[in-house]
């Protein structure tokens, strides 16, 4: 049986959280460029880049940088040379959504990855990815795991890459037009001005109020820390944590959390699984997911529709739940349950009208808390939430990660002199020689030699086993024994830093476009080659990108998630009948309407353009 590779892929705002999150146990990392990224804020210069890649390389760890934005045709030649530039700089591959830049990386050594924004939800669209040369997919955050395995069965030879953590967007990625409709900021080009965290009224057609004043399109965030096993025995050989927005401390915790579970998976399946890169990390923490960033989770659709994944009360992190007020006295509280807390911390809870209301500690006595300021709405049992843990964050700051390459060194003769050869086993190896005399040693030698090769101090590296021959009777001294393991080690580390290999798989292009649904423009063509590609693939009438004509209405988002059945009232899975009259329409403050559109054949709900 062949041996499937793991790869935990962490998010990098910049060179020093991608740094944190390959020396927490990360395989890959994923990371902006100064442009055309799908987070316009997380940027980042050429010459950072080509370090990380340095950095990452002697883990055997992998880079990969995000253009996954679509591009206009003024942009295109800049384009072009950051492709250009990204190839020199080492990087692995390169995501993407706009087909025009795809045909840029495939003049590369790069391996190209199918952005989710291309809306990777089918197997026929990823075979149509598989057909034109892309490497890897990522697949849509939507699917369960019994449609990624059928993914799978169906094109066994693409790597699929799927998302395991972090904030959930409701609709399908790519597909969603809202915050260039309502805001003239394009989640397409990396500007999403987060439509889908916004207070809204649900109305029906009566102009009833179904619901008030509620962030219903805000989703819980992801965790499939459980699922691993089963979304690895389903196909899956990447996966993604979200979050090129989040501090260095996220990374950390979260990166180390998800490496723990797969080394853990490996150590129980080693003839089936092995982690991507090299290098085992300790830590001077306990990962915890519930202490940093989060909505609360859900498993989203892994196992099919389930109640209960949005965050309707707010979009904002709530933290980990550390007990109920027991009383309120004065300016203090007691707290009824078994958390420690300290100066500091950040608490929060759900006030009575459904609102997320905060504060911070300005002193804890044990399980009574001293707010800076008392918080208006804080009633006896009510929940408590801590999402800013002091002391964790403390922990995670001094943590270095502590990611050391397990070597074995091997001391051997040489005519005149001696050779160190250090070697990753099964990976690479790098031999130094000197000239020396070979003076016969006149006590063991052994202890001294191997105490003298194995001091490894800040490298990257911890030897496992030095390898000599029985009896070996030289006497080598200090000096040279030293100079040797820092020769051999460095032309490791040099030979390391080199651009991991990989071979490209190309084969005939199809003759058929993927098959989105409903309108044209929702292949996202915002440039002449673009659309030079799709006609060359057989589409006929290729429209322009939603961005390039101004549309107040058609389809604004395409949702798995679905209010009707949120709200308990989907007869097709086993609802109350609905008491309102449909259309629905979902209203912001500013009198703005978007009809609700179900598509129960697809079991898919529509955002609709402003009407």
């Amino acid at each position: 049986m062949k041996i499937q590779t793991l790869e935990l892929l962490a998010p990098a705002r910049d060179l020093a959280c991608a740094q944190a999150a390959i020396d927490h146990g990360a395989d890959a990392v994923y990371i902006g460029a100064e442009r055309f990224g799908a987070r316009a804020a997380a940027g980042n210069a050429i010459s950072d880049i080509a370090r990380l890649c340095r950095y990452a390389h002697r883990f055997g760890a992998r880079v990969y940088v995000t253009v996954n934005t679509i591009v206009y045709d003024r942009e295109l030649e800049a384009t072009r040379r950051l492709i250009g530039q990204l190839d020199e700089a080492g990087v692995d591959a390169v995501l993407v959504q706009d087909m025009a830049v795809a045909e840029m990386v495939r003049d590369t050594r790069m391996e190209l990855h199918a952005s989710t924004q291309t809306d990777n939800r089918t197997a026929e669209k990823v075979a149509w990815l598989r057909q034109t040369g892309f490497d890897r997919a990522v697949l849509a955050r939507e699917l369960s795991v019994e449609e990624i395995a059928a993914i799978h069965q169906a094109v066994p030879d693409m790597d699929l890459e799927v998302f395991v953590h972090g904030a959930l967007c409701v609709s399908y990625s790519g597909l969603c037009y809202a915050s260039q409709s309502c805001f003239g900021r394009s989640a397409n080009r990396g500007e999403c001005a987060q439509f889908c965290r916004l207070k809204f009224d649900l109305t029906d057609a009566d102009g009833r109020i179904v619901e008030h004043d509620r962030h219903l399109l805000s989703l819980k965030d992801m965790c499939q820390i459980d699922n691993l096993e089963r979304l690895a025995e389903a196909g899956a050989t990447s996966f993604k944590i979200e979050g090129r927005l989040k501090d260095a401390s996220y990374v950390k915790n979260v990166t180390a959390a998800y490496s723990e579970r797969l080394d853990a998976l490996v150590a129980r399946h080693p003839d089936r699984y092995r982690r991507a890169s090299a290098g085992h990390c300790h830590y001077t923490f306990t990962p915890n997911l519930h202490k940093t960033f989060n909505r609360g989770f859900t498993t989203y659709f892994a196992d099919g529709r389930r109640p209960d994944i949005s965050s309707p009360d707010t979009p904002k992190a709530m933290g980990e739940y550390v007990g109920r007020v027991k009383e309120i006295r004065g300016h203090s509280f007691n707290v009824a349950g078994t958390a420690a807390f300290a100066n500091g911390d950040g608490l929060c809870f759900i006030n009575s009208r459904r609102e997320l209301e905060g504060f911070r500690v300005n002193r804890a006595e044990g399980g009574r808390l001293f707010p800076l300021k008392m918080p208006v709405g804080l009633r006896p049992g009510m929940g408590l939430y801590r999402n800013n843990d002091i002391a964790f964050e403390r922990q995670l700051s001094q943590s270095d990660g502590g990611r050391k390459i397990a070597v074995t060194m091997a001391l051997d003769t040489t005519p005149d002199g001696f050779s160190l050869t250090v070697a990753i086993p099964g990976g690479l190896s790098a031999t130094a020689t000197v000239t020396a005399e070979h003076q016969e040693a006149q006590r063991p030698q052994a202890d001294n030699i191997v105490r003298q090769l194995t001091k490894l101090g800040n490298t990257i590296y911890a030897c496992s086993e030095v390898a000599l021959s029985e009896g070996f009777p030289w006497f080598v001294p200090a000096s040279v024994l030293t100079s040797l393991r820092r020769e051999a080690v460095g032309l490791l580390e040099h030979k390391s830093e080199e651009r991991l290999p990989h071979v490209r798989r190309r084969d005939d292009h199809l003759v058929t476009p993927p098959a989105y649904p409903h309108h044209g423009y929702l292949y996202n063509i915002a440039n002449g080659e673009a659309r030079d590609f799709y006609v060359n693939h057989g589409l006929a009438h290729p429209q322009p990108a939603f961005e390039l004509e101004r549309r107040p209405h058609g389809v604004l988002m395409q949702c798995r998630y679905c209010l009707r059945y949120a709200l308990g009232y989907c007869v097709n899975h086993g609802g109350q009948k609905p008491s309102w009259r449909e259309p629905l329409y979902l209203g912001l403050p500013d009198g703005r309407r978007f009809r609700l559109e179900f598509d129960c054949r697809h079991c898919q709900m529509n955002v609709m353009g402003d009407d």
